[in-house]
């Protein structure tokens, strides 16, 4: 068996033996080639990091949360409403609703939130809440008073 390092002739020194690279191919960062892109110049419009992209360029995030927020008030105020002893709490939560809602409404309207069901459930729950719950307590109230007169 031969040595495959050997010299010319079979003996001797090995033939010399490029040296290592210093670094191995694929890790680290490349020594030359493309760099970053140059940062852009003032006065530029630089396009927004949140958003999402149309065929009209970014728009901003929907602003939904008026609209959540006045239906779990409405959800909220409509179960408080339903109870005798938090009647009060509940006409306080619908009144929030139908604020939140509105709002979340008109947003929706204009095109800045997606979440028009979510506002409209929102006011109605919340006149709900206001409403048509006390009224119905109140005429309870009062047939049982009539009652036991």
């Amino acid at each position: 068996m031969s040595d495959p390092y050997a010299g010319p002739g079979g003996y001797g020194n090995p033939p010399s033996v490029p040296p290592a690279p210093q670094q191995a191919p694929g890790y680290g960062y490349p020594q030359s080639g493309p760099g970053y892109p140059p940062a852009p110049q003032a006065g530029y419009p630089v396009a927004p990091q949140s958003g999402y992209y149309n065929a009209s360029g970014y728009m901003p995030q929907p602003q939904n949360g008026l609209g959540t927020a006045g239906m779990v008030l409405g959800i909220i105020g409509t179960v408080c409403a339903l109870t005798i002893v938090l009647w009060w709490v509940g006409v306080i939560l619908g009144i929030l609703a139908i604020i939140f809602g509105a709002i979340g409404r008109g947003r929706a309207n204009r095109g800045e939130a997606t979440n028009k069901g979510a506002a409209t459930s929102g006011l109605v729950l919340g006149i709900v809440a206001t409403v048509i719950l006390p009224l119905l307590g109140l005429l309870l109230f009062a047939s049982v008073m009539g009652a036991m007169n």
